[in-house]
C-alpha cells in the first residue's frame, strides 16, 4: 500500500474497504490513514457514520448534494451521515478520515 505514513502508522490493521487505508479504532469511531493512486474513483454511496477528513497529500474532489468540490492539502472536509456522496482523485492523494458512529452502531 502506497502512503506517506510513518512506520508506526503503517503497522496498524488494513482497512477491509473499496480503498487502501490503515484503521486506528478508537472508541466510538474509527480513524483511517487512506491512500489513494492518481485515477481513482469512488462511486456514489451513504454509510451511518459521520466522517470528517482532512488531506495530506493530494487533492480530494468531492461531489455532495449536486456540488463538487476541490479539497485540497491541509483542508478539512465533512460528508454528515446517510448523504450520498462520491469521490475522485487525479493525483495520488493521502487523507487522514475520523468516521464517528450513530449511537444505533454502537
Amino acid at each position: 500500500m502506497a502512503g506517506q505514513y510513518p512506520n508506526k502508522i503503517k503497522q496498524l490493521p488494513i482497512f477491509d474497504g473499496k480503498f487502501d487505508a490503515y484503521k486506528l479504532a478508537a472508541k466510538d469511531s474509527d480513524v483511517l490513514f487512506a491512500s489513494y493512486p492518481t485515477g481513482s474513483e469512488i462511486a456514489a454511496h451513504t454509510h451511518d457514520t459521520d466522517n470528517h477528513g482532512v488531506i495530506t497529500r493530494g487533492e480530494l474532489i468531492l461531489t455532495m448534494n449536486g456540488e463538487t468540490q476541490r479539497i485540497k492539502t491541509g483542508q478539512w472536509y465533512h460528508v454528515p451521515a446517510n448523504v450520498e456522496h462520491s469521490a475522485r482523485f487525479e493525483q495520488e492523494t493521502d487523507e487522514i478520515e475520523f468516521w464517528f458512529h450513530q449511537p444505533s452502531e454502537l
